[in-house]
């Protein structure tokens, strides 16, 4: 791995853990799906609009546009979606630990499901994120967190990790920014529906809505979006995800840090595990390819 995928990799990892954060902030003065539909459609068009810049084409192979449409709705829409919507009672911090156990359920759904060799690291790996997501839980239940959140946080992980499958072929075939683009649109026509059967339209226009607004479209909306396919292209999607042990540390740092929420030893005991054991069944992975 050289120094420019490493780079990437962190900037994909600092980027993709902020998110949380600035969804936060965005539900607590404006109607979650609403400004989510509309967070992509802008994106959509500031994607597109630089993908033709830079001439590439409508014209995507097969695979492209069915994984287009699979990485549309499973992870703008449903993925982000039910966090948008369940972080208004669920902490950040906590959407982040759960969103960030997406590898060890690839990892799972690939050894269960498709039969895939999992080296013993790996599944010492997956024996320790659960313990680490069920030390943090057992805290977080003892402080009276909000039990539906957190079950529409774990939907939204499984959408997640659908998309993630999906994303092979995405990545091949050239026309990458034209991908993100048109992935946007079809989360936002999904998420807009789903806005207008279900919500209140409400906006509480303040500076920090704007300002969070304004991050989360251009950059965990379009940039590590763009970043996350490109660093796939460049070094593949094994050695890539290994980036996504550092997404519970930055989480939880970004959300204290920003928000000021508070965490308990149990809370910080539990990242390092998850973080552990995504590590452990990355390196597995890589080792097996």
């Amino acid at each position: 791995m050289d120094i420019r995928a490493l780079l990437m990799g962190l900037t994909f990892a600092l980027i993709w853990s902020s998110a949380f954060t600035s969804a936060r902030i965005i539900v607590a003065d404006a109607s979650p799906l609403a400004s989510l539909a509309l967070r992509f459609f802008l994106s959509g068009l500031i994607g597109v609009g630089i993908a033709r810049m830079l001439g590439q084409t409508w014209r995507l192979t097969r695979d492209q546009w069915r994984a287009t449409i699979i990485f549309g709705v499973c992870q703008n829409a449903i993925y982000l979606g039910l966090n948008f919507y369940a972080m208004q009672t669920v902490e950040a911090s906590l959407a982040s630990i759960i969103a960030s156990t997406m590898p060890l359920m690839v990892a799972f759904a690939g050894w269960v499901v498709f039969r895939d060799r999992l080296p013993a690291i790996g599944i010492i790996g997956l024996i320790l994120g659960i313990g680490g997501v069920a030390l943090i839980m057992s805290a977080r239940m003892e402080a009276g967190v909000d039990i539906y959140g957190v079950v529409l946080c774990l939907i939204a992980a499984i959408a997640l990790t659908v998309a993630t499958l999906s994303m092979r072929t995405m990545s091949a075939g050239g026309n990458l920014m034209m991908v993100v683009g048109l992935q946007m649109f079809v989360g936002a026509g999904v998420l807009a529906v789903a806005s207008a059967l279900t919500e209140t339209i409400r906006v509480n226009v303040t500076p920090e809505l704007i300002a969070a607004f304004a991050y989360t479209t251009l950059a965990p909306g379009l940039l590590a979006t763009w970043i996350w396919f490109a660093l796939v292209a460049r070094i593949g999607a094994t050695k890539a995800a290994t980036f996504h042990f550092l997404n519970p540390f930055f989480g939880v740092a970004i959300a204290a840090l920003l928000l000021g929420e508070r965490l308990g030893a149990r809370d910080v005991i539990g990242v390092a595990v998850i973080a552990a054991g995504i590590l452990a069944v990355q390196l597995s992975r890589a080792a097996k390819t």
